[in-house]
């Protein structure tokens, strides 16, 4: 006789994570205190950072190395002895490509548009408390396959609303969370109607305008408090250590980005020579 699923136990709350990456989104869930029952990642490098993470900090995670769009959220749920409602938090981020500024923009004519909706499929088995999508701020006005103007993001919305949940959407700057980075990302929080959630204030802000308010924020963090610590790299018997940066960035961006200066953006270059912005 099969033996029968037995309830899980664990005093934190229970976190399925999408499009995981390397695991950077997953780092902030644990530390709210949140147990990451599997990762759904496609990329092979990733997947080996995250199964090593999770070995070294003496976690379960389940790491899924495969295309999400196979995966069956029912057998999943069962595999992680959940039934509907007991997942307390779905999260993660898509791929951006197809929403950026920057590039093609086909939105859902591109297949990586439409692993948006990856989060309605699994939501609609497991039934989770929370989901929270990370996306980039192109999302908002990206059109749909009608052309219209922010239709995927109304899409996406209306498709949460008939699940039963009250999404809430901002637009968050990692430095005023503290984070060295002006990187700005949309996230969408929905919870269901019993539950209440607001996003937390800013706990940082830009320096420049703080003496101007009454109760001034703490300054941005610079990079070099973000890397302040880190020690030089640890030889290897004897032997510098490698580089393990890998730069994917192409030959034609590498020229174009040599001529931008700090802050500034190659569109408002408007010295540089034609060949060299191209169509930007």
């Amino acid at each position: 006789m099969p033996k029968k699923n037995v309830p899980r136990i664990c005093k934190k709350k229970a976190a399925l994570s999408l499009f995981s990456g390397a695991g950077g989104l997953d780092i902030g869930v644990q530390q709210a205190g949140f147990d990451v029952l599997a990762c759904i990642e496609i990329d092979p490098h990733c997947c080996a950072t995250l199964r090593d993470a999770a070995e070294r900090e003496c976690r379960s995670t389940r790491v899924l190395e495969v295309d999400i769009r196979t995966i069956d959220p029912k057998n999943l749920m069962r595999e992680l002895l959940l039934e509907p409602g007991d997942l307390d938090l779905l999260c993660g981020g898509s791929p951006c490509q197809s929403f950026s500024q920057i590039g093609k923009r086909e939105c859902l004519e591109d297949e990586r548009g439409m692993l948006l909706f990856e989060f309605i499929r699994f939501a609609e088995i497991f039934k989770p408390k929370a989901i929270m999508l990370e996306q980039v701020k192109g999302l908002l006005n990206a059109p749909d396959k009608a052309g219209i103007i922010g239709g995927v993001y109304s899409l996406l919305i209306s498709k949460l609303k008939a699940l039963g949940y009250e999404p809430k959407m901002r637009v968050i700057k990692a430095a005023q969370y503290g984070v060295a980075q002006m990187r700005e990302r949309v996230f969408i929080v929905s919870t269901t109607n019993s539950a209440h959630f607001e996003f937390p204030e800013p706990t940082r802000g830009d320096p420049k305008k703080q003496m101007q308010t009454l109760f001034p924020l703490l300054p941005y963090a610079t990079v070099r408090e973000a890397l302040g610590g880190v020690g030089k790299p640890i030889s290897n018997n004897g032997h510098p250590a490698d580089d393990s940066h890998v730069d994917i960035t192409p030959a034609g961006d590498r020229r174009r980005i040599h001529g931008v200066p700090e802050g500034s953006h190659l569109a408002k270059e408007l010295h540089l020579p034609a060949e060299r912005v191209s169509n930007w």
